[in-house]
Order: structure tokens, then C-alpha cells, then sequence
């Protein structure tokens, strides 16, 4: 379930880094901190939806 996890968590954080830089800028936060943040958030976020992603499937 492990490899499983690591090939979800490679989209996952793609789409979850994104939808975050993508929050930030339509909400006016267009420095570097913030989108920062955004990433950040999203990739941290999906280790847990990636793992819980993988044991809906397996």
C-alpha cells in the first residue's frame, strides 16, 4: 500500500499545491510568502488524503 501511496501523493500534491497557490492569488496574497504558504500547506496535506486515498483503493 506504501508504493501505492507515494505514486497518489505525486498528483495529489501537484493538485493540492496548486488549488492552494491558486486560493492565495485570487484572494489578493501575490507575494512570495503566502503562495509559499500555500504550497507548503498543500503538500503537507497530502500525505494524509494521498494514505487515505490508497486504503479506499486497496
Amino acid at each position: 500500500m506504501t508504493r501505492l501511496m507515494m505514486l497518489l501523493f505525486s498528483m495529489v500534491s501537484t493538485t493540492l499545491m496548486g488549488v492552494g497557490i491558486v486560493i492565495a492569488l485570487v484572494m489578493g496574497l501575490d507575494t512570495l510568502t503566502p503562495i509559499l504558504v500555500a504550497a507548503a500547506t498543500g503538500f503537507v496535506l497530502a500525505f494524509p488524503v494521498s494514505w487515505y486515498i490508497a486504503r479506499q483503493i486497496a
